[in-house]
């Protein structure tokens, strides 16, 4: 008698194949929205590259602010994928677990010591991190505090074995740390617009600086975490079978943790504080994954950088002229969406 043949089960991973090429031709859909999307809507961008200024305006404006979008949403995606795995918790990000929170604390206060590092209050709505060694300073202060905000959060947790904890404790070191931010923002008037806009996410500075730094940190966190991807499916079974196995589990838990700091902090640097990105992306591609972390964690960085790449073009589509704030777009939908998750899996 043989054995009837398995039903096919949620977890079971979709051939790669399928959801990349559909990615891909996704991307390159949005992209074109990206280099099309003006003040006055779109026009095919192809249309104005016979005029050099309008030239100019796609390929030293929107082209970055494109490109920049999507790499701030996969480094997002990445930290999220991380910190699920990394602390076995479907509802950890790095705003819930106070990454973020630490990284613009830090940021505000290079704006309230006067624009350290080349971060220069403008005299509109914005302030400009002017030269790719300014951007590199910024990126590693936000760094500092991303970690420091993972670290007093499982500190106050004291750990991450226990879920409804790591979340609460996140929720305080966020409350907390966006407390002191808004403080600074106060005693610090000149940085009031800058810290705004910082606030509320903002893609609309990004220029080729901040690409090839957030390429450069992507390059090198997404490898390390690929690398280190057989702990997190480890984890995912429990310390004590993953110390059987082997994993030696407090060097990889720093590295991890330094490649979730590192990813927020080149995101919150350069775009502001963008919610719920990097806890949507790994939701959303992990039924392709089969539970490998090796396939989620490229995958939701990807996911990731899609989702940006939405809410960008429809932060300037939605109300032209008018742009809304990116970060505003990613908070409605992510919140709506971890109500979702709140309703389908208990804490």
């Amino acid at each position: 008698m043989t054995a009837p043949h398995p039903l096919p089960t949620a977890r079971q991973a979709t051939h790669p194949a399928v959801p990349l090429a559909a990615g891909l031709a996704l991307v390159a859909v949005l992209a074109l929205l990206g280099l099309g999307m003006g003040a006055e809507g779109w026009q095919a961008p192809w249309q104005a590259w016979g005029d050099a200024g309008q030239r100019a305006i796609v390929w030293d404006i929107r082209a970055p602010r494109t490109l920049g979008a999507f790499l701030v949403g996969a480094l997002l995606g990445l930290g999220g994928a991380v910190a699920q795995g990394l602390f076995r918790n479907p509802l950890a990000e790095p705003h819930l677990l106070g990454s973020a929170s630490g990284a613009g604390l830090s940021m505000a206060l290079a704006l309230a010591a006067g624009g350290a590092w080349g971060w220069l209050p403008g005299g509109n709505d914005a302030a400009v991190a002017s030269g790719l060694g300014a951007r590199l300073s910024l990126t590693a202060l936000a760094f500092v505090g991303a970690l420091g905000g993972v670290l007093l959060t499982l500190l106050l947790a004291r750990g991450a074995a226990h879920t409804l904890r790591l979340l609460l404790a996140g929720v305080v070191v966020g409350v907390v740390l966006g407390a002191l931010t808004q403080w600074l923002m106060l005693w610090s008037a000149e940085a009031w617009r800058a810290m705004q806009a910082f606030m509320l996410g903002n893609t609309a500075l990004l220029g080729w600086d901040a690409c090839a730094l957030m390429a450069g940190v992507w390059a090198l966190t997404l490898p390390l975490a690929l690398a280190l991807s057989r702990v997190l499916d480890a984890l995912a079974l429990g310390e004590d079978t993953a110390r059987s196995l082997g994993v030696p589990l407090g060097l990889a838990r720093g590295v991890l943790v330094g490649v979730l700091a590192a990813a927020t902090a080149a995101a919150v640097a350069q775009a502001g504080l963008v919610a719920f990105v990097g806890l949507a992306a790994p939701h959303l591609v992990r039924g392709i994954s089969g539970g490998r972390h090796r396939v989620l964690l490229w995958a939701a960085s990807a996911m990731g950088g899609v989702l940006m790449l939405v809410s960008d073009v429809l932060a300037r589509g939605l109300l032209p002229p008018q742009e809304l704030p990116v970060g505003v777009l990613t908070a409605v939908l992510g919140g709506l969406y971890l109500l979702v998750l709140l309703h389908r899996r208990p804490a």
